[in-house]
């Protein structure tokens, strides 16, 4: 797919609605995963998806840190949401590597956390990845999420060398608000992510081999 001009399709794309954002990227007839964290208005992008194809793999990476509200919600929206549903967990359970590794490092011990994000983020996901080969992986990443993300656009590649496609780069909070009242989507309350700690940083699966 490297001959694809993005940048132009990116100005064609600009003014398209999600859902025909998801269209253009199946219509390329290529191995094509969608990803979710299931953090706040995570159902948004999982309920366009299902209406374009609700036999697309969606793929779940689980920490095992998620909040119970997270777990709860998402249990819910898979049962609600018809898509085809994978979770990959890491290797070591959360419980067993906060008894003998003392749990989740500070971002101030870079190299720990950086092992531990690997561990319960990008491990899994590789995993993932090797099982479905994807070419184009749909995320719902936005462009004022975070400061990397704001030198993307609705398609760019990643370093795995997938074309990633984000259907509401370019839609705003009110707008991601608005699809979820209207459509009475469910969204956890509580989300934590381990591996980015705080807002606005990256958990390295969009900036990781």
């Amino acid at each position: 797919m490297g001959d694809l001009d993005i940048v132009s399709i990116n100005k064609q794309l600009r003014q398209a609605s999600p859902e025909a954002i998801i269209r253009w990227a199946l219509t390329q007839q290529k191995r094509t995963i969608v990803t979710t964290s299931f953090g706040k208005n995570a159902a948004a992008l999982l309920h366009i998806s299902s209406k374009v194809d609700p036999q697309l793999p969606a793929v779940w990476v689980d920490t095992g840190y998620n909040l119970r509200d997270t777990y709860v919600v998402a249990d819910k929206l898979m049962q609600r949401i018809p898509l085809d549903y994978h979770i990959f967990s890491p290797k070591m359970t959360s419980e067993r590597r906060n008894a003998t590794l003392g749990g989740i490092p500070t971002i101030e011990d870079e190299a720990l956390h950086k092992d531990f994000t690997y561990q319960v983020k990008l491990e899994p996901f590789d995993r993932a990845i090797a099982q479905f080969k994807p070419e184009i992986w749909i995320a719902g990443i936005r462009q004022q999420d975070t400061e990397h993300r704001k030198t993307l656009d609705i398609l760019s590649w990643d370093a795995r060398g997938l074309l990633k496609v984000a259907p509401l780069f370019y839609w705003t909070d009110e707008q991601i608000d608005a699809y979820m009242q209207s459509h009475q989507l469910l969204s956890c309350r509580h989300y934590f992510d381990p591996t980015k700690v705080q807002d606005g940083r990256e958990c390295g699966l969009h900036t990781s081999v």
